[in-house]
């Protein structure tokens, strides 16, 4: 319906940001792009949960970023590479690489900038886009859901 004959049909939004990430997926190129992670802990309920299988596009450090993103960054605690991904929200960004506050959804269960202050940029290696598991809980997580002023 309202569709005439030899035009295209119209991509809808959601499709216009999956079709270039499927794309690559099956073109074997997802290693580099693409980012599976599962939710172990509790620091992101009720957004995410333990169990949760999310989809994360790996970021370039000039890539912006904007309060209420969810974002993949390494423990800034730990030797980068001795720490394991940590899922949290965005709720702040300063100017340059520094200053990128991120917090968990669940303030008592989540060890985030409150603990260990702003974040350098280049420690946020990925933005979560799509829960793609347990069945029941899949979609977009591309909304801005908990942003607050800081």
């Amino acid at each position: 319906m309202g569709e005439h004959r030899g035009e295209r049909p119209r991509m809808p939004p959601a499709w216009r940001v999956a079709a270039p990430l499927i794309a690559a997926a099956v073109a074997g190129a997802s290693g580099l792009l693409l980012r599976r992670l599962e939710v172990v802990g509790p620091s992101m309920q009720p957004t995410l949960v333990p169990g949760d299988r999310l989809l994360a596009v790996r970021l370039p450090a000039a890539w912006p970023l904007g309060p209420g993103d969810l974002v993949v960054l390494h423990d800034p605690r730990l030797p980068r590479g001795d720490a394991p991904p940590v899922v949290k929200r965005v709720v702040g960004v300063g100017a340059g690489r520094r200053g990128v506050v991120v917090e968990g959804d669940n303030p008592a269960a989540s060890t985030d900038s409150r603990t260990y202050g702003p974040v350098d940029r280049r420690q946020v290696v990925g933005r979560v886009l799509y829960r793609y598991g347990p069945a029941g809980r899949t979609g977009w997580l591309l909304g801005r859901a908990g942003v607050r002023t800081v």
